[in-house]
């Protein structure tokens, strides 16, 4: 086949990063960058070489030719003018987006997306995104998974900042018997994650968890959490690994294997831009043909979480230096 032409819709931290791994994946032959800050995006450009080229655009204009894929990496507000252009078009579209009213105007284009057979991607980021990976990795090592907990923490920016203390302000949602429900919260939980994050007080949010519920419809408990960026109390002490870029995961998933009930425990410690940015980018190189195998074309509007090939997905990413590991410390790809 000829070369992928990716469009990424962005240049802040997160897009910044999946620039550079797009430019450096085999089989991409063309990324073309827009930004609301046009100087932004030459900027961005300018750094990835001659491969990537600043473009100027705005979703009510035609789609440039030739695009075999959309990345998105924007705020939650402008995700769903950009994907409809994609829709319209009829080009794969993903999206890093974790702002669950974005998340939800995303997942509404569905039925335009499967009747234009366009593949959508949402939440492709940190979390959702590869705590969806980690839970259909999990997942595919069980018999059967009947409960689902995600924590996360980090930020990329000022944007993301800005979502993730919104999220932890809003009604927070969850699974419990298998219907989504909303949850009252009551006081914080103490969440260990990797070193140098360690513990942190999270509270339940609702982000991600429809899309969980969307690729695990057998769970009969799903529930999500973010930690405090800076957190003192009796358990923990103030640490700068929020002002200095750190992003953590920590993905528990329970179910059967043969007659007995067990858990599966996955961590993530790594910069949260750069995580978010390399899960974008090895998501849209996916979709458009660069790297076959990795997730299911479906039409439709999806979570990685329903269409992912996790170990190969996961291997994809520990090549570009994001990796997993079992909680204990043992890699999983």
């Amino acid at each position: 086949m000829t070369g992928v032409t990716a469009f990424l819709v962005g240049a802040g931290a997160v897009a910044s990063r999946a620039a550079r791994q797009l430019v450096e994946t085999q089989g991409v032959e063309s990324v073309l960058i827009a930004s609301r800050r046009a100087e932004q995006g030459e900027t961005l450009a300018a750094a990835m070489g001659p491969l990537a080229t600043a473009i100027q655009w705005s979703p009510d204009q035609p789609l440039p030719d030739g695009v075999d894929v959309i990345a998105c990496a924007v705020p939650g507000d402008a995700e769903s003018s950009v994907a409809s252009a994609a829709v319209r078009a009829g080009i794969p579209f993903v999206s890093t987006g974790d702002d669950p009213a974005g998340i939800a105007s995303l997942q509404a284009l569905n039925i335009a997306t499967r009747d234009a057979g366009v593949p959508v991607v949402v939440g492709a980021g940190l979390a959702p995104g590869l705590s969806d990976v980690l839970a259909r990795h999990a997942a595919d090592a069980l018999d059967s998974v009947d409960e689902i907990n995600i924590a996360r923490f980090g930020v990329a920016g000022n944007v993301c900042r800005a979502t993730y203390k919104s999220a932890r302000k809003e009604r927070a949602m969850a699974v419990a018997g298998g219907v989504l429900v909303s949850v009252k919260r009551s006081g914080h939980e103490l969440v260990w994650f990797p070193d140098p994050v360690g513990a942190r007080e999270t509270t339940f949010v609702a982000t991600g968890v429809g899309l969980l519920r969307a690729a695990f419809p057998g769970a009969d408990i799903v529930r999500a959490s973010s930690a405090d960026l800076e957190t003192s109390s009796k358990f923990t002490w103030p640490r700068k690994a929020a002002s200095d870029g750190w992003g953590a995961l920590r993905v528990e998933v329970w179910g059967m294997r043969g007659v007995r009930r067990e858990v599966v425990v996955y961590g993530v410690i790594e910069r949260t831009a750069m995580a978010a940015g390399t899960v974008l980018a090895v998501t849209a190189a996916a979709l458009g043909g660069a790297l076959p195998g990795l997730v299911a074309t479906s039409t439709g509007t999806h979570g990685l979480g329903e269409i992912v090939s996790a170990r190969a997905f996961l291997a994809e990413l520990a090549e570009r230096g994001v990796k997993s590991a079992v909680f204990e410390g043992v890699p999983v790809a």
